[in-house]
């Protein structure tokens, strides 16, 4: 990882850091382990409304589930409690959302626990997995292990193009709904694989890392700016996302399989230019969503929390990038967090425009903060 020199803003940023650390665990967090928890279902809430509510249950997504596993997993040793709920869902993940009929995991359920959207997603399958490793590096329970070498062999076996690539929507019965690849479920792959080479060594999930971001190179980035689109190269209606730009990004550049690989040289070029498009740079606001070609420019200025955090891990592995690391996470100190949670989007006039805070978005804030501890150390 690059070497970062220490400097007179140092001392500052620390009192920072620790100022939205202690945030993080003392406002955000309890609000987990306390009304954003059914105890009842042993799930989070989808989300809270402004005064810490559970808004009314339409469903519960597998995808969420493993979030909050891996957010209470890296708060194990840290956080009172941390270890229970993050084996009790462990639990719900499995009681809940597993298909024991054609295998695999439901993509949601309704609030009385019945199947709700029985499609399986490859987004929610690489969550779980993330989450997975994650837990197990920490509890090294056989269950969680085998669990996790489920949802390796059901994304090779079902998910797989045999391209390298993979579909990121099946049927219940794994039939295909022509879905094709799709950017975003295929980078938080990359970030599972990366996960489960963090806690051993696995020479199936490395050669899948490898030939995934080979063919992401070769299907999805833009040739002249070295964006990764988020649809493969010629699909109709094509975008590409600074958030996603600069989370592909941080996944590339810390590790050291994958960084030197044309498809970090491609991200590695294309930092600037998402920079100079996609972020505001007196506010450091990040926009969502931006056309290329002749006609480019905003296609949505909604500024999500979520992108902020991952600009401002990315700033992290950045030369020379002490000042921008400073200047982000004051902007989301400022602008995102306040004294009852965090403010979700804001307009593109700034205006808060979410009220609700999902139980999905911890997940961002704290490999976010994982990025700076490490940077800070």
């Amino acid at each position: 990882m690059p070497h970062v020199p220490r400097s007179a803003s140092q001392p500052e940023m620390t009192t920072l850091f620790a100022s939205v650390q202690q945030h993080f665990q003392g406002v955000i967090v309890p609000l987990w382990q306390g009304p954003g928890w059914n105890a009842d279902m042993a799930l989070p809430y989808e989300a809270l409304d402004a005064g810490h509510q559970p808004l009314p249950p339409q469903r519960y997504r597998a995808m969420a589930c493993a979030r909050q596993l891996y957010l209470f997993a890296s708060l194990i040793g840290q956080v009172p409690g941390a270890e229970e709920r993050g084996a009790a869902l462990f639990r719900s993940l499995q009681r809940h959302f597993h298909d024991a009929e054609h295998g695999g995991w439901f993509y949601s359920i309704d609030p009385q626990g019945a199947p709700l959207d029985q499609r399986k997603d490859l987004y929610t399958h690489a969550f779980i997995l993330f989450a997975c490793a994650h837990y197990w590096e920490k509890v090294r329970e056989p269950l969680v292990e085998s669990v996790l070498n489920a949802a390796l062999e059901v994304i090779a076996r079902r998910f797989s193009t045999g391209d390298g690539l993979y579909e990121a929507s099946l049927d219940r019965d794994w039939s295909s709904l022509g879905s094709g690849p799709l950017q975003n479920p295929l980078m938080h792959l990359a970030e599972a694989f990366l996960a489960t080479l963090s806690v051993r060594e696995d020479i199936a999930v490395e050669r899948g890392l490898i030939e995934l971001c080979t063919a992401l190179q070769k299907r999805f980035i833009d040739t002249q700016h070295g964006v990764l689109m988020e649809k493969p190269l010629g699909a109709v209606d094509n975008w590409f996302e600074p958030g996603h730009q600069f989370e592909w990004y941080y996944l590339l550049e810390s590790s050291a399989l994958l960084r030197g690989s044309k498809l970090h040289a491609s991200l590695e070029r294309a930092f600037a230019f998402t920079e100079q498009l996609g972020v505001d740079q007196s506010s450091g606001a990040v926009q969502a969503m931006l056309d290329l070609g002749p006609d480019g420019g905003s296609r949505d200025a909604t500024q999500r929390i979520w992108a902020q955090a991952e600009y401002l891990r990315a700033l992290t592995l950045r030369p020379h990038s002490e000042a921008a690391v400073l200047r982000q996470l004051r902007a989301l100190q400022e602008h995102f967090l306040h004294a009852g949670g965090w403010h979700e989007c804001r307009d593109a006039h700034g205006a808060v425009s979410r009220r609700d805070m999902p139980s999905t978005t911890p997940y961002h804030l704290a490999t976010c903060y994982s990025g700076l501890a490490d940077y800070l150390r």
